[in-house]
């Protein structure tokens, strides 16, 4: 059996959208991608697989709901924008995911959960027993009281591998921008090669890897790196995909060569 093959068998999986992936350019939600992105996780619980979703949107959809002319960069307006947009984006998930009848679960997470064992452990139970009872958790970094300057895990991408180890997941799935992996950056670098499959990160794809890959968001491909290799670490498969089309998730639980794929296995 090959890795990609095996991805059939896994039963936990976390899926990460960024707000690139929610949104269109100009910074309004895209609510058609959404409600696919509720049908194809419905779906896959349908079919026995237990789905979380980390996601990010919050402060995007505060600043559109607080009518702000571009995303907050101070730390009073990215908490005032999440604490508004964090209600509304619940609200569209919601308004989704009923159309299948599928039931949802906010998590809103910080470090020093992570970094207490006794919450901990109690974030786990919670997740552990939603996923027991058929629903979908969604998470987030709890950004009306954490910052991206005192924070580890306001990149949700860090926040995704954090919540792949907590859950005791099978697979992290990071939906991006970008289809995958190249050994430097497509927009600037036509002829540069893709990885289709990654065991080990080297130092060359982390000196590949740039920053923030758009202004609507906080993450990039270091990020991303940086969550794959600790998934790794804990025997946990991890994936870089594009999120243009929700429906690219069947593809990769299917086995298809599609996105790169971060395993040891």
């Amino acid at each position: 059996m090959t890795a990609r093959t095996r991805l059939t068998e896994h039963k936990r999986i976390i899926v990460k959208v960024g707000t690139t992936t929610l949104t269109y350019p100009n910074g309004q939600l895209n609510l058609q991608r959404i409600e696919r992105l509720c049908l194809v996780l419905s779906d896959l619980c349908n079919q026995g697989k237990e789905m979380i979703l980390v996601t990010s949107g919050a402060i995007a959809v505060g600043a559109d709901c607080l009518r702000l002319e571009k995303r907050p960069r101070d730390i009073l307006g990215k908490q005032a924008a999440s604490a508004v947009g964090q209600a509304m984006l619940m609200q569209i998930y919601q308004r989704f995911f009923s159309l299948y009848n599928r039931q949802i679960a906010q998590i809103l997470l910080t470090s020093d959960v992570l970094d207490n064992p006794v919450r901990k452990q109690n974030a786990s139970n919670t997740i552990n027993t939603l996923l027991s009872m058929g629903a979908v958790p969604i998470v987030n970094a709890n950004d009306t009281i954490a910052t991206d300057e005192l924070d580890e895990i306001s990149d949700n991408d860090t926040l995704s591998a954090h919540v792949a180890v907590l859950s005791e997941g099978d697979l992290l799935i990071m939906l991006s921008d970008i289809e995958g992996l190249y050994n430097a950056d497509p927009k600037t670098a036509p002829q540069a090669a893709f990885y289709y499959e990654v065991h080990t990160i080297t130092p060359e794809m982390e000196s590949g890897a740039g920053g923030a890959g758009s202004s609507l968001g906080t993450g990039g491909m270091a990020t991303k790196l940086s969550a794959a290799q600790m998934v790794l670490a804990h025997n946990i498969d991890g994936m870089i995909a594009s999120g243009e089309d929700p429906e690219i998730l069947w593809k990769i639980l299917n086995g298809d060569q599609i996105g790169t794929l971060f395993t040891n296995k």
